[in-house]
């Protein structure tokens, strides 16, 4: 994003979260408002001349307000509404910057409800895995990502996947996001998922690629060992990779520590040639 819609979610971010705060039953205005600021983005990406109209900074901010106002009364409760009506008041550098803002607002907002019910680190978790389960899956990642395969027909798929293995909250942030891919894989975008609910814990998140299953005293050694290397708490998500030979892999960011088996050759055979 360009400065001028950085700031416009920063401000709304604002609005958001005072809303949410002042609000009777935290968690289910939360898991609703959630819900709704989806439902919103669904309806805009579905109408191009709404979208472009609302966004419009040529257009006064009290005419796009009430524009929001109309189209959406009576659908989206009050605090979606305050919300809704903020973010289009404001001036974005594009119309696609309000509805990825709107997005990112409707993620914290279902993860503030995990939070509230002490289930944001079993949503993480079951992000992480939903991930790896789709990058191991060929079949799936390529009916998740196909741009001709219908949206509904996604949620579908995903839906009888999850059904009673995972959160409500993890179910609603795995499908909003299949149904809005773009040009990102299903697996990253659910690991940027995973990413964000550690963001709202204000944890690091380490990704660890072990030629071999970790012991529990092994992964609290390594947790302990990057938790004091980036001084914060550090999340970390295991995956076998028997390819490796022997040793880790670990992604923290864009750093890479490569201490693999498989990494040393590729070293030495490099430094022959």
């Amino acid at each position: 994003m360009y400065a001028t819609s950085r700031e416009a979610l920063a401000r709304t971010r604002s609005v958001a979260n005072e809303a949410l705060g002042q609000a009777g039953d935290a968690t289910a205005v939360a898991a609703q408002t959630g819900a709704e600021l989806f439902a919103v983005v669904e309806a805009l990406d579905g109408q191009r001349t709404l979208r472009t109209a609302l966004a419009d900074a040529s257009v006064s901010a009290e005419r796009r307000s009430a524009l929001a106002e109309e189209v959406f009364a009576g659908q989206v409760s009050a605090t979606t509404a305050k919300i809704l009506k903020s973010a289009v008041a404001d001036n974005w550098s594009k119309a696609s910057d309000l509805l990825n803002s709107l997005v990112e607002l409707g993620r914290e907002a279902l993860l503030r409800a995990a939070a509230d019910q002490d289930q944001l680190d079993t949503v993480e978790d079951e992000l992480f895995r939903l991930g790896r389960i789709v990058a191991a899956n060929p079949q799936l990642e390529q009916a998740l990502s196909d741009l001709g395969k219908p949206v509904q027909a996604k949620r579908e798929l995903l839906g009888r996947l999850l059904y009673g293995k995972v959160t409500a909250v993890t179910e609603a942030l795995a499908i909003q996001t299949v149904s809005r891919l773009r040009k990102t894989a299903p697996a990253d975008a659910l690991d940027a998922l995973a990413g964000l609910a550690a963001q709202v814990r204000d944890r690091a998140v380490a990704h660890v690629r072990s030629a071999a299953p970790l012991s529990a005293s092994q992964l609290e050694k390594l947790t302990a060992t990057l938790t004091r290397t980036y001084g914060k708490p550090v999340t970390v998500h295991v995956e076998v990779d028997a390819e490796l030979l022997s040793g880790l892999v670990v992604r923290v960011g864009d750093e890479v520590i490569d201490g693999s088996g498989a990494g040393r050759l590729a070293a030495l055979r490099k430094t022959l040639k």
